[in-house]
């Protein structure tokens, strides 16, 4: 697994526009963006699942963001985690994030995990980083074009493999 882990005093993630249906050939509207989480302070966590991935990777990436240091304490040093500050957690699948641009310059995702394994260890995580005491764990949609919105604190951005 591959996380893109973003420190941010608020993040969002929005899906839509999307059509609310068709009565003959006549649409019937469509709905604006959708909003499907957010949070303020915390961090916003952009998850790739590879291809060889287990419930295992996903036990253990979620156990290391939930005690990664990197919220500041009172003397400015990055000592303190998502837990100690009640920092709350965004999470977003991003398959991209397997993409491999090594050759040529279309990037080819073979390292990805198909959607169905990489749906079942997405949600394995998230449901990992609620029993392990995060107060607030919000989700994009699996699979969904989404819009992500992020006021990144510090900045402060790091890639985590497991």
């Amino acid at each position: 697994m591959r996380a893109v882990i973003q420190r941010v005093s608020q993040a969002a993630v929005d899906i839509g526009p999307r059509r609310t249906g068709e009565i003959g050939s006549r649409r019937t509207g469509e709905i604006g963006p959708r909003r499907t989480g957010e949070i303020g302070q915390g961090l916003l966590v952009l998850l790739g699942v590879h291809r060889d991935d287990t419930e295992t990777e996903a036990d253990k990436l979620a156990a290391k963001l939930v005690e990664l240091r990197c919220f500041t304490d009172e003397a400015g040093k990055m000592n303190l985690s998502c837990r100690d500050v009640d920092g709350e957690i965004l999470v977003v699948s991003q398959f991209t994030l397997y993409g491999d641009c090594r050759k040529g310059r279309r990037p080819s995702y073979t390292d990805a995990a198909p959607p169905e394994k990489a749906n079942a260890l997405y949600e394995r995580f998230v449901n990992a980083l609620g029993s392990l005491g995060v107060r607030k764990v919000a989700t994009g949609e699996f699979g969904a074009m989404m819009s992500v919105s992020l006021v990144n604190d510090g900045p402060v951005t790091l890639v985590v493999d497991v």
